[in-house]
């Protein structure tokens, strides 16, 4: 074993080792999407050396290798305005920690002038990717020790979890030195370095290098770089941790042409574990995409991409449906490309089991889900969506986090309910949650929450009588007619037992087992209108495309419950490629006789030859639900 080679296995023993020792510590959840969400690709580039074309374009992609170009091909941002010479260059885009916040650095410089002409890079950070707050900083202005610095180039930013902050890098050449890869870290608001530049990375040979570019792969740091002038290509070094100085440099070059190339940018595919590492082949005018699972061995997949522009030097984020249609409603949509702008599923990205809320403190409706998207329904986080139209609904963040928040019960964060409650003049909120395979109760002062758990489950023992089934989906009902609030949950049984005043324990001697028929199976919810309470349940198994709501109706919230026939309230539609759909709640918009019917179905189009994994890689949706003059449900039409 050489000595790189072996140096590189000494790093994977004990990072390796040192993750199997430390306890598992909580992470730090995004109100924003995470990758199990994203649906396309955003790819931020320049166009050439002329003037003009020295200014950050955008182009989209959904399965990140066909792009076209979003305005027309024509800049996104002014680079007069943003610049203090004219023409930016090499736009390196980042997703923010917080999932809400997007980070954009560039070369302030154009190329006229000379490639030794500029000496500041431009901070922009936007929370839409819309509107970017820009900042200049000019490295011999804003520090000192600079005075024979030549040039800065091609800056890009990562978050390093070690210090919780975002590090800048880029290269800088002074007098006849080597270009040398520096870092500083940025101030909270992004709009400055916060820190002297320190050198990040010189190659062991002590020769120029352009061009890094990072990505963490399990905690290990892959720095994609140029040898400018000396060799030819893309070289590739590795460190477990960013600032220490200790890079594993790895024999070779990773580019798979013979032409000279620069600006390369690696992202991840996704849902995939392949990545993509792309450069810019300059000469020739052209990109080459290269694909490999373990960053180390690439193969060039150019046959499969597809461009309708020529970009230099860029870089490549992954996109939510709402993101990318808030980028194609305000620079146009491509021709070819398809993304489906339907209406449903109403929440970006896997959710499942949702409860619905309109909030009269804060005048918002809310869905509160079951994560979705994991092996297994293996999720361990709750989240809650807002909306003030019942259309665009805004992510809030996690409000529960049973590895942290729910000792009792750190797994299988499943089909919660709230109840919002008038307590001494203000409003609480009483959130249900099934919780590795118990049901607990959180409480809140707003519907987003912090939430505190209980500290114990409320529910962790099966009724009388009762010796299968699962302790598991809560819903509670506020009875408009007494004033009481009851707890309905089951799996394979329906049970409900009135809660006590506190809304956080039941009264025992009133819980009891309700009848319903041999269609019932999980995910009961009960509402009440004129004079009778509705009772709505799922079917089968959430897996089977045949996962389906029945309803039945009472003169009581306790039953018995009377079963009409034909009693379907929604089901598959296989003409629009519908299944699964259950597990509801409803909403009635206040002061209104309208209703609608919030649900879950297998995620459209591919979830219907997923097998089994379609049944935890499920989307939420909203259809319109009617009564007749009778009374009785009228068989809602899933929809698009």
């Amino acid at each position: 074993m050489n000595k790189r080679k072996w140096q590189l296995a000494s790093i994977l023993i004990i990072f390796f080792a040192i993750n199997m020792m430390s306890p598992v510590i909580g992470q730090e959840y995004k109100s924003g999407p995470t990758e199990k969400d994203f649906v396309g690709y955003l790819f931020a580039y320049f166009k050439g050396n002329a003037v003009a074309d020295e200014s950050v374009c955008f182009a989209v992609s959904t399965d990140g290798y066909t792009y076209r170009a979003l305005n027309n091909n024509q800049p996104v941002l002014d680079s007069k305005l943003i610049s203090t010479t004219g023409g930016v260059r090499d736009p390196h885009i980042l997703r923010g920690e917080d999932g809400k916040s997007f980070y954009m650095v560039l070369t302030d410089m154009t190329s006229s002038k000379g490639w030794d002409s500029n000496r500041a890079m431009i901070l922009l950070k936007s929370e839409d990717l819309i509107h970017w707050k820009h900042h200049v900083i000019n490295i011999q202005k804003r520090f000192k020790g600079h005075e024979n610095l030549k040039r800065v180039w091609a800056p890009q930013t990562i978050y390093d979890p070690a210090v919780g902050k975002y590090m800048v890098y880029w290269s800088m050449q002074h007098g006849d030195g080597p270009d040398i890869i520096y870092y500083a870290y940025a101030n909270a608001d992004f709009s400055d370095l916060e820190s002297e530049p320190q050198v990040l990375f010189v190659p062991e040979n002590g020769k120029s290098c352009i061009d890094g570019d990072i990505i963490n792969k399990n905690g290990l740091f892959y720095l994609f770089y140029k040898t400018e002038g000396h060799g030819n290509g893309i070289k590739l070094a590795l460190t477990d941790a960013l600032t220490s100085g200790k890079w594993i440099e790895q024999p070779g070059y990773k580019q798979q042409t013979a032409d000279a190339v620069e600006g390369s940018s690696v992202f991840k595919l996704n849902h995939s574990d392949h990545y993509i590492l792309m450069y810019d082949v300059y000469g020739k005018g052209k990109y080459q995409f290269c694909e490999s699972v373990d960053l180390d061995r690439f193969k060039v997949i150019d046959h499969e991409v597809s461009m309708d522009f020529h970009p230099r030097h860029g870089s490549i984020i992954p996109l939510s449906r709402s993101e990318f249609k808030r980028l194609t409603d305000r620079w146009g949509t491509p021709s070819d490309i398809k993304l489906s702008t339907r209406k449903n599923p109403i929440l970006d990205g896997f959710y499942a089991d949702p409860d619905v809320l309109y909030s009269n403190k804060t005048k918002k409706y809310y869905i509160y889900p079951t994560s979705d998207g994991f092996n297994g329904w293996g999720g361990y986080y709750f989240k809650t969506f807002s909306s003030t139209d019942l259309k665009d609904w805004k992510d809030e963040g996690v409000i529960l986090d049973l590895k942290k928040d729910v000792p009792w019960g750190p797994r299988n964060a499943w089909a919660p309910t709230i109840a919002e409650k008038k307590v001494k003049g203000d409003y609480k909120y009483y959130y249900y949650f099934t919780a590795a395979q118990k049901i607990g109760v959180a409480v809140a002062d707003l519907p987003t929450g912090p939430f505190k758990d209980s500290g114990k489950p409320l529910i962790d023992f099966k009724p009388n009588g009762i010796k299968g089934g699962q302790e598991i989906d809560p819903a509670v009902f506020n009875d408009p007619k007494s004033g009481k609030s009851y707890l309905y949950w089951g799996n394979g049984y329906l049970a409900v037992a009135e809660l006590n005043k506190d809304m956080i324990s039941i009264k025992q001697n009133t819980m009891q087992v309700l009848n319903v028929d041999r269609t019932f199976r999980e995910g009961v919810y009960v509402i009440y209108r004129n004079g009778t309470y509705y009772f709505l349940w799922s079917e089968d198994d959430t897996r089977s495309e045949n996962y389906r709501v029945r309803y039945g109706t009472s003169s009581s919230p306790t039953g018995p419950i009377h079963i009409p026939e034909d009693n379907i309230v929604l089901e598959k539609d296989p003409s629009k490629g519908i299944y699964g759909t259950g597990h509801n709640s409803v909403l009635q918009v206040p002061g209104t006789d309208e209703w609608y019917i919030v649900y879950h179905r297998f995620n459209y189009p591919n979830g219907i030859h997923m097998g089994e994994a379609a049944g935890f890689n499920r989307e939420v949706c909203m259809d319109k639900m009617e009564f007749g003059t009778d009374g009785r449900i009228k068989k809602v039409i899933p929809t698009h």
